[in-house]
């Protein structure tokens, strides 16, 4: 503050080598102030690295400067005001980070004239450049006004703004503060009106200079200097020594500005370590009304709110979405306690790497690779009885599979009920091991997160599933896919589906293996009983279709006429047949048991061989695999981003949360009957980038014909509409809506189905 945090000069004049130096005048008051308006004859941007913590200050705090100068400037100033009023800087500086920003300001280098450049096109300086008119002399004019929110001061005297005047010239300057009375008052309002009226443009006494008409050297007497030499190198002209040491009067006042600047860096590292939003414009509208709705969903069985199912597309921010509630907690009890669930190893780690941005710091991780959690766990429920609850803090980021262990589950289940369960993929939840323990949860505040809660065939266990979130009446908070392409917050598409069919003899497999699951299909509920021998029969089905031949010939179209169109198949994603995973039909214990992604021997031949299809396109073209226990995973999603590895071809590993924003084009090569992969593997490819402006979605769909007086049929009809609901959901939000119904008109025909309302 201007007036209380400064020590003011009793007689407001400032004299160099005295005890009241111009430079301390400046200094304090850039610390102190958030406008600087400076009206003056030479101007050299040498003064700013000269009073680099206090402009540092100034600028941290928001300060903003306004420049009148004349228009005698050296080379480098000239070019700085150039760029930042012609230009679009490339730099960009950061001006939360006042210790970047003071390393930036007193250098003397390329680095210090961008900043300058950036903060005059940031509108942070603003520069008016002058001469008198009619005349051949210069603006001299030396005056000036500070302010801070509450009060103002005014100056004038002998000192320019430039290195020599502030530490070697013998300078002088008259300041008037608002709070001295009626005549200092009357001074400092001249002096505004005259900056103003200048500023504005409406000084006819002077002629206004564009940047690229400035003087940069002197001719005549001074033989062609420039004018950096005059001010700053040249001894003759400015009398003494240029290394004669600093003044004690001088080095004081920049230690006080020094010392400021330490002290709100360290305020400022304090504050960095407390949990805070990772991104500074914070967050969201959407994610912020989320929070707002879980606080609220208040009911009998939940009468202090905060719980709910956020149904969010993917790729919308369901991970920050949930963390900003956590965040909200903490700013409001001082504490933050979550347990996180999730279904597999990857988005384990994926969960800690999120919460580390939101600086929660202390992350437990409990799976089958993180050993040493028990003793962790054990230290928090300790402090937790020997403590207040609200001094502990903590995130546990379990597997589902971890916390469905009878010991685990029983210890996890000791912590705080002011504990935060967030479980992610929440639909996993709903499985029949994981039910069974929902009624045991002690944990007061929840939330389910899902792209796609509902589970399939499973009416029972999604009622107890939205029970246990608070949402039996609909979720707390929804961001639909179309919302978010709509709203920019994933990318447009094109969608082209492809329909494959069964070679004779597939289809001759197919169609028994259809007759004998028939048996075990009610068509008045549309339901199947579930039998072991059920499940070996939808296997043995699903391999047929995985294997289809033709999908290779299909694949390879694709991709060879992408190839012809760009030149290349750069930022592509290929989504084989995972293998047997009864779990595409029976939603009955979604995550794995030993929490990671498992292959099988079919899935495995199966990715090398459209692996070796894209190999064939081109001897340039680079492919690598994305699979489960894949080594150095973060280092080939880097070289994809960069383009330096062209396509990836994977299973369900991009589908555990893997982040692939850069890739453009996606095949999926997998049939499976479960919507959930789909919409997930959509909204992966749908996440912006910088450098892409569609997403290209290419879908090998596998159609039997079966005879319509054969007794699967209405069994048949049954799975296909549920996969041509899928297809419809898909190309109703695309580009190319018209293009879906073209390909499938005749399938729709044969089995009298309809794609727009599925009758």
């Amino acid at each position: 503050m201007l007036k209380s945090d400064i020590q003011w000069a009793p007689h407001r004049q400032y004299d160099s080598a005295t005890e009241w130096e111009p430079i301390d005048f400046f200094s304090e008051c850039l610390c102190n102030s958030k406008r600087f308006d400076l009206k003056l004859g030479f101007f050299s941007s040498s003064a700013i690295r000269t009073l680099s913590d206090g402009f540092a200050l100034f600028l941290y705090n928001g300060g903003t400067m306004r420049l009148i100068i004349n228009n005698i400037l050296s080379e480098q100033d000239k070019n700085a005001i150039i760029t930042g009023t012609k230009e679009n800087p490339t730099n960009v500086f950061d001006l939360s980070d006042i210790v970047a920003l003071k390393d930036t300001l007193s250098e003397n280098d390329k680095h210090f004239f961008d900043c300058i450049a950036w903060l005059i096109s940031e509108k942070k300086i603003e520069i008016k450049i002058i001469a008198p008119k009619d005349t051949e002399g210069i603006a001299h004019t030396k005056e000036g006004v500070f302010a801070d929110d509450y009060n103002i001061v005014s100056f004038n005297g002998s000192c320019n703004f430039s290195r020599t005047a502030l530490l070697e010239n013998k300078e002088s300057i008259d300041v008037n503060c608002d709070w001295d009375g009626e005549i200092s008052n009357a001074k400092l309002n001249n002096t505004i009106s005259k900056f103003e009226k200048t500023f504005s443009g409406n000084d006819e006494s002077i002629q206004y200079i564009e940047p690229t008409e400035v003087i940069t050297s002197i001719l005549g007497n001074f033989g062609g200097k420039t004018i950096d030499e005059l001010l700053e190198i040249n001894n003759e002209l400015i009398g003494e020594r240029k290394n004669t040491p600093v003044r004690q009067t001088i080095k004081k006042a920049l230690d006080k500005a020094r010392k400021k600047v330490e002290k709100t860096i360290d305020k400022t590292k304090a504050e960095d370590l407390k949990p805070k939003f990772p991104y500074p414009q914070g967050a969201r509208e959407y994610q912020q009304t989320a929070f707002e709705n879980w606080k609220n969903n208040k009911t009998d069985n939940f009468p202090s709110g905060q719980n709910g199912m956020f149904a969010m597309a993917t790729g919308t921010g369901k991970t920050i979405t949930s963390l900003n509630c956590l965040l909200e907690i903490y700013k409001k009890y001082g504490y933050y306690k979550a347990l996180i669930l999730v279904p597999t190893i990857t988005l384990v780690n994926q969960w800690e790497e999120e919460c580390k941005k939101f600086n929660f710091n202390l992350v437990i991780k409990v799976c089958s690779k993180s050993p040493g959690w028990k003793n962790n766990i054990a230290g928090i429920l300790l402090q937790e009885k020997l403590s207040p609850t609200e001094k502990v803090s903590f995130v546990i980021i379990s597997t589902y599979a971890s916390f469905a262990k009878a010991n685990i589950f029983s210890e996890l289940n000791q912590l705080s009920n002011k504990t935060l369960l967030i479980a992610d993929e929440c639909h996993n939840m709903g499985s029949a091991t994981l039910l069974k323990l929902l009624p045991k949860v002690t944990f007061k505040r929840r939330i389910g997160l899902s792209a796609t809660p509902e589970r399939q065939f499973d009416e029972e266990g999604n009622k107890k599933l939205f029970a246990f979130f608070n949402s039996e009446y609909g979720f707390t908070y929804e961001y639909s896919m179309e919302e978010a392409i709509d709203k920019g917050v994933l990318c447009r598409y094109y969608y082209y589906p492809h329909l494959v069919s069964l070679t004779d003899e597939e289809l001759k497999s197919y169609l028994e293996l259809s007759l004998k699951i028939s048996k075990f299909y009610n068509s008045k509920s549309d339901n199947f009983k579930n039998a072991p021998i059920l499940t070996a029969l939808l296997l043995a089905r699903k391999r047929i279709i995985h294997k289809a031949l033709k999908k290779l010939s299909v694949f390879g179209e694709v991709i060879n006429e992408h190839y012809a169109k760009k030149g290349n198949i750069k930022y592509s994603l290929v989504y084989v047949p995972e293998g047997n995973d009864p779990n595409d039909y029976f939603e009955t214990d979604f995550y794995s048991e030993k929490d990671e992604t498992e292959i099988d021997t079919d899935a495995v031949h199966l990715i090398d061989v459209f692996t070796k299809v894209v190999r064939d396109i081109d001897s340039r073209t680079t492919v690598r695999k994305f699979i489960s226990g894949t080594n150095e995973r973060d280092e080939i999603l880097e070289q994809f981003a960069k383009g330096e590895i062209d396509v990836l071809t994977s299973m369900k590993c991009l589908d555990e949360g893997v982040d692939v924003p850069r890739a453009e084009l996606a095949i999926f090569c997998a049939s499976t009957g479960n919507p959930r992969q789909f919409v997930q593997r959509r909204g992966r490819i749908l996440r912006k980038h910088p450098d892409k402006k569609f997403a290209f979605i290419h879908d090998l769909v596998v159609i039997p014909y079966v005879n319509r007086n054969s007794d699967s049929y209405i069994m048949e009809r049954s799975m296909l509409k549920k996969e041509l609901e899928r297809v419809n959901n898909f190309a109703a939000l695309s580009e190319n809506s018209s293009y879906t119904v073209n390909v499938l008109i005749d399938t729709m025909d044969y089995y009298n189905l309809n794609l727009y309302n599925n009758e």
